[in-house]
C-alpha cells in the first residue's frame, strides 16, 4: 500500500457525499432574507423556501414515504415544483417529474413502471391525472396543488398541498445521502414510439451538473432566472438546483406566451432564461406589440437541435445573448456548450451565428465528449466532414434505464454513452450535430444532413417552421422532402422555395418535394419526424 493511503481513510470530516439539496440548506443560511421565488403575487425568501421544503419532507415521512420510495409530481412551473425538487430528495426518496403534456395512458404507464407511492398534482391537469389513476394498478396518495395563478380543473386528492405541509414540522432532519450514487430522480424520455424509458439520476450527477450550469451561463446572487423551460424536462436541466446554488431568484411562469415572457423580463429584471429552439423561434417571431425593450441583455441558453442561425440573429437583435447547449435526458440535460471564441465577434453576422449553432465542447463537469465511429469506437478525423456518433462519459450521465438492463448495456457499450446523434468534429475540436442517425438522408450515395437543409429553409423570409426527411426516390434512392409552415398571411409556391434552397445549398442537397402543413410535435415540442417520414413514404407525385 502506498504511504499516501496509509492511515488516511475517508471520514465524514473530509468526505461528504454530494447532493443538490445542500444548495438550498446553504442558501437559507447565507441569504435567508434574499428573494428566492417569485410567482404572481407570491414571494418566498430562501429561509421560507427551505422551511416549506422541510415541511414537505416531514409531511411525506409522516405518511410512510421514505428512502427508495417514488413520489411523482404533475406540476407546472410553480413554487411547489421547486419545493418538491428539494423536499423529496431530503427523504432519500426519488422524485418523478411527469411531463404535463403526456396522455393519461402514458402517465399511467409511468406511475406503474416507477412504482410511485404518491402524486402531487396541479389541479389544471386533474382530468388527465384522474383518468390515469383509473388505469394504475396500485393506490396512490394524491395531493392537490391549488395554484392561485390558474383556476382550471378540479381538486381530486385527499387534501391540498398547503394543508398537507401546513401541519408538518419545519425541523425535518435533512442529512446528506449515505452514498452519492443513491437515486435522486426518475425521468422518462419523450420517445416517439412505444413506451418511454425511465432514466435514473443520482445525487452526485445532479450536484455536478447544477454547478456546471451555474458556471456556464454565469449565474450569481444578482441573477434573476425566468422559468420558460419546463421544470419537468430533465429536472429543468438541473437549473432547479443551479439557480439556488447561485443564491439567485427563481421567477416562475406557468405557460410560455411571448407577451408574458417580455413582461416578466421587464417587471422583474430577468437576466437569465432557458428554452428549446421552439421557444426562441416563438420569441423571435412574436408580434411587435408583444415585445418590450429589454432593461438589460438577457442570457438565454437553448438546447436540443441547434436553433437556425436566422433565429439566433433575430434573438440577438431583440437584446438576447444566445448560448447553445447540447444534451439529452440521459445526461441530466446539458452536456456540451458552444463557448464563443475570441475571434468570433469580428466575424460577419451570418458566419458568427452558424458557429454559435454548433454543439461545442464538453461541460467542465463532464469527463469527455467525442465523435466516434460506432463500430470501431475510434474518434473520427477532426475535419468537419467525417460523420460519427456523439458519445459522452462522466459523472453526469444517468445510472441507467429503470428495469431495462438490455437498453442500459446497449447505451453504455464500450464505456461511453451512445447518444444516437450523428455529428462532425471541426479542427478546433467543436462538435457539430448533423442529424439523428435515423434522419440522415442518403441520396445517390451522398449523406445529406436534414439539419443543413432546414438551416437554409429557415432563412426564407416566409417560412416559420421547417423539417426535412427522406422520401423514396426511384433515381437517387432517397431525396430530401421538406415540410414547412408559413408565417401568418404569407404565400409562396413550392418551386420558389426549392429555387431558394438551390441558391443557398449544393443543388444535390436542395429538397425535391415541398409539403405545406402544420408540423406534428411531441409533448416536449420536438418535431415528430417519424410521422413526417411516414407521410413522405406515402406521397404521390
Amino acid at each position: 500500500m502506498s504511504i499516501f493511503e496509509q492511515s488516511l481513510a475517508k471520514d465524514r470530516a473530509n468526505f461528504e457525499p454530494l447532493s443538490p439539496v445542500s444548495f438550498l440548506r446553504r442558501a437559507a443560511q447565507v441569504a435567508p432574507r434574499h428573494t428566492a421565488i417569485i410567482h404572481g403575487k407570491r414571494r418566498y425568501t430562501y429561509a421560507q423556501f427551505w422551511e416549506r421544503s422541510c415541511r414537505l419532507a416531514s409531511a411525506l415521512a409522516a405518511r410512510g414515504i421514505g428512502p427508495g420510495d417514488c413520489v411523482a409530481i404533475m406540476g407546472a412551473n410553480t413554487p411547489e415544483m421547486l419545493e418538491a425538487h428539494n423536499g423529496v430528495p431530503m427523504l432519500g426518496a426519488v422524485l418523478n417529474s411527469l411531463n404535463i403534456r403526456l396522455d393519461a395512458k402514458t402517465i399511467a404507464f409511468v406511475l406503474d413502471h416507477g412504482e410511485a407511492r404518491a402524486i402531487l398534482t396541479d389541479r389544471a391537469f386533474s382530468a388527465t391525472v384522474k383518468e390515469a389513476l383509473s388505469l394504475v394498478s396500485r393506490p396512490l396518495m394524491v395531493i392537490d396543488i391549488d395554484d392561485t395563478e390558474d383556476d382550471g380543473g378540479e381538486l381530486i386528492g385527499e387534501t391540498d398541498y398547503e394543508a398537507f405541509i401546513g401541519n408538518a414540522s419545519p425541523e425535518f432532519c435533512c442529512n446528506q445521502p449515505e452514498d452519492e450514487w443513491q437515486s435522486l430522480s426518475l425521468l422518462y424520455t419523450s420517445g416517439t414510439t412505444g413506451n418511454p424509458k425511465g432514466c435514473v439520476y443520482h445525487h452526485r450527477g445532479a450536484y455536478l451538473n447544477a454547478l456546471g450550469n451555474m458556471s456556464t451561463v454565469g449565474l450569481d446572487r444578482k441573477s434573476v432566472y425566468l422559468w420558460t423551460l419546463p421544470m419537468f424536462h430533465c429536472d429543468g436541466w438541473t437549473f432547479t438546483w443551479a439557480v439556488t446554488a447561485a443564491l439567485a431568484t427563481h421567477v416562475c411562469l406557468r405557460a410560455v406566451e411571448p407577451s408574458q415572457v417580455f413582461r416578466s423580463i421587464s417587471d422583474h429584471g430577468v437576466t437569465h432564461m432557458c428554452g428549446a429552439p421552439i421557444v426562441l423561434n416563438m420569441l423571435a417571431n412574436a408580434p411587435a406589440k408583444s415585445k418590450v425593450p429589454l432593461p438589460q441583455a438577457v442570457e438565454i441558453a437553448t438546447g436540443g437541435a441547434a436553433p437556425p442561425s436566422a433565429v439566433i440573429e433575430a434573438m440577438e437583435a431583440d437584446g438576447f445573448r444566445v448560448t447553445h447547449l447540447y444534451g439529452l435526458t440521459e445526461t441530466y440535460g446539458p452536456a456540451t456548450v458552444c463557448i464563443p471564441q475570441e475571434d468570433w465577434p469580428a466575424l460577419e453576422l451570418k458566419q458568427r451565428s452558424s458557429r454559435m449553432a454548433r454543439q461545442g465542447v464538453h461541460y467542465g463537469t463532464l469527463e469527455n465528449a467525442s465523435v466516434k465511429d460506432s463500430k470501431t469506437m475510434e474518434d473520427v478525423p477532426w475535419d468537419g466532414e467525417t460523420f460519427g456518433e456523439v458519445m459522452v462519459r462522466g459523472n453526469t450521465v444517468m445510472k441507467g434505464y429503470l428495469k431495462n438492463p438490455k437498453a442500459t448495456i446497449d447505451a453504455f457499450a464500450g464505456g461511453w454513452f451512445h447518444t444516437g446523434d450523428i455529428a462532425v468534429r471541426h479542427a478546433d475540436g467543436y462538435i457539430e450535430v448533423k442529424d439523428r442517425s435515423k434522419d440522415i438522408i442518403i441520396s445517390g450515395g451522398e449523406n445529406i444532413s436534414s439539419l443543413e437543409v432546414e438551416e437554409a429553409l429557415y432563412r426564407h423570409p416566409k417560412i416559420l417552421e421547417a423539417a426535412v426527411v427522406a422520401r423514396p426516390d426511384e433515381t437517387w434512392g432517397e431525396s430530401p422532402c421538406a415540410f414547412v409552415t408559413l408565417r401568418e398571411g404569407a404565400q409562396v409556391k413550392a418551386r420558389e422555395i426549392i429555387e431558394f434552397c438551390r441558391d443557398n445549398l449544393a443543388h444535390s442537397k436542395a429538397p425535391r418535394t415541398i409539403v405545406f402543413c402544420a408540423l406534428p410535435k411531441t409533448s416536449t415540442g420536438k418535431i415528430q419526424k417519424f410521422v413526417l417520414r411516414e407521410m413522405a413514404q406515402n406521397l404521390r407525385d
